[in-house]
């Protein structure tokens, strides 16, 4: 899936939008170009979430080598709409939709997920934790922002999984993963845990 860095902005709740764009077939050269641009606005962007004090050491975000194992097509089960409400990483809530759900095969095991949806927003928003979460990974998990299915189908490349902004500083509120999306299988591809 290639993804391109596009003018990006950070909505009210301190989440960075307009980063992902999904436009067709990734291959690794374009991965890789698209995790160079991330980090140039890490660094040089007004809207980064690094702190200017950790702006000087910073050497790029970390990520697993390119996983092809875990660029799946799924078929996506239509949600009921039903709302389900997060905690946040500063102890307030946020409300989301089911839009639909997916389900991995890793290994030997089957893992549904839950995708969710906030009105305005096209297509799908995915926070999950696995069990490389608060060893490799974020503590708290990551995200995946997802296209709209199409004939009942998306792509899925957990390649482009991401840390919350709150990885990087406590001055954000970040949407905690629900039970519902915490798997038992490791995903060994996208961002790393921040070394500060």
């Amino acid at each position: 899936m290639l993804a391109a860095l596009s003018a990006a902005s950070i909505d009210e709740n301190g989440n960075l939008c307009g980063v992902v764009t999904v436009v067709g077939t990734m291959d690794s050269h374009e991965l890789q170009h698209f995790r160079a641009e991330k980090d140039e606005f890490f660094l040089q962007h007004p809207q980064s979430p690094l702190p200017h004090e950790a702006r000087h050491d910073f050497e790029g975000l970390r990520y697993y080598e390119t996983n092809d194992d875990l660029v799946l097509e799924l078929d996506v089960s239509p949600g009921d709409n039903s709302e389900v409400t997060i905690a946040t990483s500063d102890g307030q809530e946020r409300t989301y939709h089911r839009a639909g759900t997916i389900t991995l095969d890793v290994g030997d095991t089957k893992a549904p997920l839950t995708l969710l949806s906030t009105p305005g927003h096209d297509g799908y928003f995915l926070p999950f934790r696995d069990s490389t979460s608060g060893k490799e990974s974020y503590g708290a998990g990551r995200y995946l922002d997802l296209p709209p299915a199409h004939h009942g189908k998306i792509v899925v490349d957990f390649n482009y999984a991401y840390n919350p902004y709150c990885a990087y500083s406590d001055h954000y509120s970040c949407a905690l993963p629900p039970v519902e999306n915490w798997l038992q299988v490791p995903i060994e591809a996208g961002e790393k845990t921040f070394a500060h």
